[in-house]
């Protein structure tokens, strides 16, 4: 999956770049509001992670333009500890949750997962679909036989994707802008690649090929 994160701290928001990856995520980085509004409403992110005390436009104004535009894309505020007001504000103008600053890690993975799953109308933290369980915080999948596989990176992040669209014709251009960052080499012909390598863990009934489409995992279209 995606995220945006948009900080004004470059060095947090380095930190927390490397954080986010670890945990499975491709992450673009904006250090304004305007560079972020803008990446926002360009690409169809999973979650955005948005300071509102960002330079050349606030972050609430962002938030607030994003809403107009009807882009719902679930975002969590980063707020100071204190600033009760601001997190206030930021529920109503449409953010889903918030993180006061300073932070631990953990939790902003944990509130940017249940963001997500409220999203897909999952109720708990686990990912069943077509007799695969995922462990997001192992990264690795259970098949249908019991059997535990691990997962790479890319792998795991592809493999989130197709489960929380079950029986969706994807594309190879959409799954890229799903598992690749922004300045990443995004040759949609490397999806292919990591497709058949879920298939040789999990079998080729997992995940179909719709020629000239793109693919379907599980499910029926």
């Amino acid at each position: 999956m995606r995220l945006l994160l948009v900080e004004d701290d470059e060095t947090l928001a380095a930190g927390l770049k490397q954080d986010l990856c670890r945990a499975g995520f491709a992450v673009d980085v904006a250090h304004n509001g305007i560079d972020g509004e803008f990446m926002g409403n360009e690409t169809d992110y999973d979650a955005v992670v948005l300071d509102l005390g960002l330079p050349k436009k606030p972050g609430m104004d962002v938030l607030i333009q994003w809403r107009k535009q009807k882009n719902t894309v679930p975002v969590i505020v980063l707020t100071a500890r204190d600033a009760w007001n601001e997190r206030v504000d930021g529920l109503r103008a449409g953010a889903d949750d918030y993180l006061g600053k300073p932070f631990h890690v953990e939790e902003l993975l944990a509130r940017i997962d249940a963001m997500i799953r409220r999203r897909s109308g999952r109720a708990d933290g686990s990912l069943k679909i077509a007799g695969l369980v995922l462990d997001e915080a192992r990264q690795q999948v259970t098949d249908t036989m019991g059997i535990h596989h691990s997962l790479t990176n890319t792998e795991f992040r592809l493999l989130r994707y197709f489960m929380n669209h079950p029986g969706k014709i994807l594309s190879k251009s959409k799954l890229t802008e799903h598992v690749y960052e922004y300045d990443a080499d995004r040759d949609s012909n490397v999806i292919e690649v990591y497709v058949r390598r879920l298939r040789d863990k999990l079998g080729n009934e997992q995940i179909r090929t719709r020629r000239g489409q793109g693919y379907v995992f599980g499910g029926h279209v």
